[in-house]
């Protein structure tokens, strides 16, 4: 069932994004070569605390930190190490989420340090240009895959793969709540979009194949052939007048 939010509990949920937003500022400031993935945890840890919300992600199905950090050929989950620095030419995806009063918030960028390949720059402005792309299908009466195809489309066309064992969600008083919303599909099926509906689209862009395996840990997810992959995402609120992202200040 997909539940429609009121304009408080969106309210709420605008508060988390902002925080969030301020987040991802910060760690495009902060996040440099010689860090740990912990410190870069620690950090995020601090500073949603210090703004009066709650990590999402720590302790959630058992998941150990604040933060999801995944370098370069990972896709998502990847868990912080106080042995494991981040280095020049990394691109590191970092996925968080907080709770304000019970309300969800999730959003993930993927950050390059110093200087990258011109493909893997490409890499990075096309998986971020798809979820610019399927925001602007949030809008009452559209359909949900049209949402999906929309990244697709221009991932696809850009000559990247879409991962497809790994979707977006609706998002509220829970981290993950109906519907799905995979980055894949033909246009116009699925649920009509209705204004209260919020919706965490996370486009996860491969260089090469779109399968991807589990480490040993039980959480990292990393592409099967080695190739390198990005990382994006906003929690959307679909408004009477159009989408409002509620990550973005």
């Amino acid at each position: 069932m997909i539940v429609l939010k009121s304009a408080r509990e969106i309210a709420l949920m605008r508060r988390g994004g902002h925080i969030l937003a301020d987040v991802i500022d910060h760690l495009r400031e902060t996040v440099k070569p010689g860090l740990s993935t912990l410190e870069i945890d620690e950090d995020v840890e601090a500073f949603i605390n210090a703004r009066g919300a709650q990590p999402a992600f720590k302790g959630y199905r058992g998941f150990p930190a604040t933060v999801c950090v995944s370098i370069n050929d990972e896709v998502v989950h990847g868990i912080p190490s106080a042995h494991r620095r981040v280095k020049e030419g990394d691109i590191v995806g970092l996925d968080l989420g907080c709770i304000v009063e019970g309300y969800y918030a999730d959003c993930a960028v993927t950050l390059a340090l110093g200087d990258i390949p011109p493909r893997v720059r490409e890499l990075l402005d096309a998986t971020r240009e798809s979820l610019e792309r399927a925001v602007g299908e949030c809008v009452p009466g559209r359909r949900l895959s049209d949402v999906s195809h929309a990244v697709q489309s221009h991932v696809e066309a850009r000559g990247f793969s879409v991962v497809r064992a790994f979707v977006g969600h609706g998002i509220g008083r829970a981290l993950h709540e109906e519907p799905q919303v995979p980055n894949f599909g033909d246009p116009g099926r699925g649920p009509l979009l209705q204004p209260g509906m919020v919706l965490a689209i996370e486009p996860m862009v491969t260089m090469g194949s779109w399968e991807v395996k589990i480490l040993d840990d039980g959480w990292t997810a990393v592409t099967r052939d080695g190739s390198l992959a990005a990382h994006f995402e906003h929690t959307i609120a679909v408004m009477e007048h159009g989408p409002e992202v509620l990550t973005r200040k």
